[in-house]
């Protein structure tokens, strides 16, 4: 379950990013709460702030995965993280002053969102080269267990600090969590790390990147599953704060609670994917399985009456959540030539990321048009709906079938090739 963490430099990847995600989530709720506050609890405005921060990743993502193709993707981690912590300490010392407004928020929050384009591909193609190909999978589950055991300790943290010395110190506490990130790159071996040559800069190479993605059937497939579940299904994260004011009419300890709620599933998710990364590749079957019972749960999760139980239904709600995407990420780091990695990975991040600009305005509508539960069961319906649609599509090109006899589950007959 732990192989990769006997790659010294993976070790002080890892270390560093427990400590960073902490930080993370503990901003990202502060920063929601911030929001919501200064905008008198208006689920428009909190949309708003989701699009800002997710805008930068559709210009921005493809580009990056280009950036990290050709040149050293620690040092270059190493400068995005400085920027993330400085807009950090900006956000932290204007909501200390007293002087933070909306825009205030609204501009970091775009600022963050260009730190992120720029990183997320950059630290997913740099997985490979920290443990190398064979242990992928199990580095990536890994990654996101750290990232969800802080989902469960950051909202944990943040919601009752909140109540004790407001936001600020929170924004704070998140710069100095990311000094730990920057620490683990400045102290790793390069001589260690299983580099490719890097790909010297040529025209043309967004589109390779693309047409190699188009070449092949089980790409594509990931890309439009997780382009349909992200937008619509996932987005269920930015309802949360809705629901806990709006719907059950709590404070930012209900809201808090319900994002640790979340994290119970996705962190259960994320350390069965670590067991299942060091037993063999990823499949198909369980990808498409996970996101059709992510779109059941999460529609189930929309209609429960009271705010115990629709907390109770966020647990596996997370853990299908989890399924999903580290087995659509583990699928792409394993199956693409290592040349490639940088530009696969950057278009996997605009899938990902990229439709929240539209999913963050279209939570706030929903919920203020048709009420602060309509995000999850219209989430959960387009999500159900796309894992059929993508199974049938592929059945019916000979891809994938349903084995009888082994029961539940879809097979790879064949690959297209490159």
């Amino acid at each position: 379950m732990f192989a990769s963490l006997r790659v010294r430099n993976y070790r002080l990847f890892f270390t560093g990013q427990v400590i960073s995600n902490i930080g993370t989530w503990m901003q990202r709720i502060a920063q929601d709460w911030l929001v919501f506050t200064l905008s008198g609890n208006n689920p428009i405005a909190l949309g708003i702030a989701v699009a800002l921060q997710f805008t930068p990743t559709l210009f921005l993502s493809l580009w990056a995965g280009v950036l990290a193709d050709r040149v050293d993707k620690r040092r270059l981690l190493t400068w995005i993280q400085v920027a993330a912590c400085s807009q950090a300490v900006i956000l932290g010392v204007l909501d200390l002053s007293g002087i933070a407004a909306l825009w205030h928020v609204y501009v970091l929050c775009f600022t963050l969102g260009v730190t992120a384009a720029l990183e997320v591909p950059t630290r997913q193609s740099f997985v490979a080269e920290m443990v190398g190909r064979d242990q992928v999978a199990n580095a990536v589950a890994l990654n996101s267990s750290i990232f969800n055991m802080a989902r469960i300790v950051g909202p944990a943290i943040a919601g009752f600090a909140i109540t004790w010395i407001g936001t600020g110190w929170l924004f704070i506490a998140n710069a100095l969590s990311t000094v730990a990130v920057i620490t683990g790159l400045v102290l790793m071996n390069p001589d260690k790390l299983f580099r490719v040559a890097a790909v010297p800069r040529e025209k043309g190479q967004l589109a390779e990147g693309l047409r190699y993605v188009r070449r092949r059937s089980d790409l594509m497939t990931v890309m439009v599953l997780v382009l349909f579940v992200s937008t619509f299904g996932i987005t269920y994260f930015s309802s949360l704060p809705i629901v806990a004011a709006n719907v059950f009419h709590t404070a930012a300890d209900g809201y808090g609670l319900l994002s640790t709620l979340v994290a119970v599933g996705t962190f259960t998710g994320a350390v069965m994917s670590a067991r299942r990364g060091t037993k063999g590749r990823p499949r198909v079957r369980l990808m498409l399985v996970s996101a059709f019972f992510l779109g059941v749960f999460e529609l189930t999760t929309a209609f429960m009456p009271t705010y115990l139980t629709f907390g109770l239904g966020l647990i596996p709600l997370g853990f299908a959540t989890m399924t999903f995407l580290n087995t659509a990420n583990a699928l792409v780091q394993t199956s693409v030539s290592p040349e490639m990695r940088g530009r696969v990975m950057g278009l996997y991040v605009l899938v990902l990321i990229g439709g929240n600009p539209i999913g963050g305005p279209m939570v706030g509508w929903m919920a203020n048009e048709f009420g602060g539960r309509s995000p999850f069961y219209i989430g959960g319906a387009v999500s159900a709906l796309a894992a059929v649609v993508c199974a049938v599509v592929l059945i019916r090109r000979g891809g994938i079938s349903w084995p009888v006899k082994r029961g539940l589950g879809l097979r790879v007959l064949k690959r297209t090739k490159v």
